[in-house]
């Protein structure tokens, strides 16, 4: 990893680093996305859920309850509670990341512990069986609030390791390492799960294989980025406060740069409608439209693979255009995507594939370009404790999308009444973020204003 530190401003400057040095940085650095991202996909998306409810129902009692701490729980909720658990802890945990780093300018070793951290917790999922819904939920928790951490110290990179001109592209390429990686890794795991008779092992022990792999995989290439990144000193004027202190400070300190603020409210309101597309669209294609599970995992694929493409071709346009129209561009493209996503019929799951290729070909670009529009609004030195802000709006806030989404289901019965209920938080994303003034912005936190943004 190395010790060695740099007196730097937080912006890339050609004066302080070579161009060989600083592409060296950018790309250890999209390699951390290479690591992580597998547990989002396989473990999330695909595995983790079905898996740790069969051991819950296994662990219940004659009612169907499992007893947490004396607690009872219905075993099919469980899993929706751990992830909610996990989200509070992410909340609690990342202001305390985001003010550590930012006071002592060492990112590289709080990410280290950050990211073996929840490498190990996945890892350990190997020996979830029988009935261990306890010990699942404990690593899930810990699994997911080390990514939220971790994610926090490796987009407050962003503004250190590329200049102005060139954060759209280097924080799409960094998405897009992360989705290719997400496929490749998800494709091996259903081929053994798939055939895991033919490996001669069983179903479970398939999945737990699966599970495994992802934490494997997240802590050997988590080597690649502690390799190849730098620390800087923090600035003398760093702030002292620590923990939600800090946080409140940046918080008010986000009031004298209101328009980051502004910012900020957009990417939380959109976010959220990327969010719960992405955690109930298998289950609108499973209960609306009656699709199987092999064609729902197709459908994560499709969207894993085009999602590459997508953030790339994006990153393109934003050059040419600037972020912020490219953005708005695909928050129309959602809005369309999800709008036409009522009208799918039932059992016809080329219509479902149709729909996850357009949600694969915004959805890279869109988080992509929101990341890194937002690391020209932030303040010099400070990258870690707005990037927390940031990481908090993206984790900390994704609860309020499927809240209307089950709602509606509950006042309707109707999951197409629920899917177009999401339209709402593209629309009005949209309208919040077109009244920020994005160069105003980039000037009022002192930053260079890039020819397109």
């Amino acid at each position: 990893m190395g010790t060695d530190t740099v007196r730097a401003t937080p912006q890339a400057d050609e004066s302080d680093e070579s161009t060989a040095e600083r592409r060296r940085e950018q790309r250890g650095w999209y390699f951390y996305d290479w690591a992580c991202s597998v547990y989002s996909t396989s473990v999330l998306t695909v595995f983790l859920g079905p898996y740790l409810t069969e051991i819950a129902k296994t662990a219940a009692d004659g009612d169907g309850y499992v007893h947490p701490l004396g607690i009872p729980v219905s075993a099919g909720s469980f899993f929706a509670y751990a992830v909610s658990a996990s989200v509070l802890v992410s909340v609690l945990v990342m202001p305390l990341a985001g003010a550590a780093a930012d006071r002592t300018g060492r990112k590289k070793p709080l990410l280290a512990v950050a990211a073996y951290l929840g490498a190990a917790a996945t890892a350990g999922m190997f020996f979830l069986d029988g009935d261990r819904y306890l010990l699942g939920g404990l690593l899930l928790i810990v699994a997911n609030a080390s990514l939220a951490v971790s994610m926090v110290l490796y987009n407050a990179y962003l503004p250190q390791i590329a200049p102005p001109e060139e954060r759209d592209a280097v924080s799409s390429r960094g998405w897009a390492f992360g989705y290719a990686a997400g496929a490749l890794v998800l494709v091996a795991n259903l081929v053994l799960f798939l055939a895991h008779d033919t490996f001669g092992v069983s179903e479970s022990t398939a999945v737990r294989i699966c599970l495994a792999s992802a934490g494997v995989w997240w802590g050997a290439f988590t080597l690649v980025p502690l390799r190849r990144l730098r620390d800087r000193e923090a600035p003398p004027s760093e702030a002292t406060a620590r923990g939600w202190r800090q946080l409140a400070s940046t918080v008010r300190d986000m009031r004298c740069h209101p328009h980051t603020l502004s910012f900020l409210l957009a990417y939380l309101v959109y976010n959220d409608g990327v969010q719960t597309v992405i955690s109930q669209a298998s289950v609108y294609g499973s209960e609306e439209l009656g699709l199987e599970q092999s064609t729902l995992i197709v459908a994560v694929l499709l969207v894993q693979v085009l999602a590459v493409a997508g953030a790339l071709a994006m990153g393109r346009l934003a050059r040419t255009y600037g972020a912020k129209r490219t953005i708005l561009g695909s928050l129309v493209a959602w809005t369309l995507t999800i709008g036409a996503g009522y009208f799918l019929p039932a059992g016809a799951p080329v219509w479902f594939f149709v729909l996850a290729a357009g949600i694969g070909l915004v959805l890279g670009g869109s988080q992509a370009l929101s990341r890194s529009l937002f690391s020209h609004l932030v303040p010099a030195g400070k990258e870690a404790e707005y990037f927390s802000a940031y990481e908090i709006s993206d984790r900390g806030m994704a609860w309020l999308g499927p809240l209307i989404f089950g709602l509606t289901y509950q006042l309707t019965g109707s999951y197409r009444d629920a899917i177009v209920s999401l339209v709402a938080f593209f629309v009005i994303g949209f309208a919040l973020l077109a009244r920020v003034p994005v160069r105003r912005a980039v000037r009022d936190a002192g930053n260079p204003v890039p020819d397109r943004i």
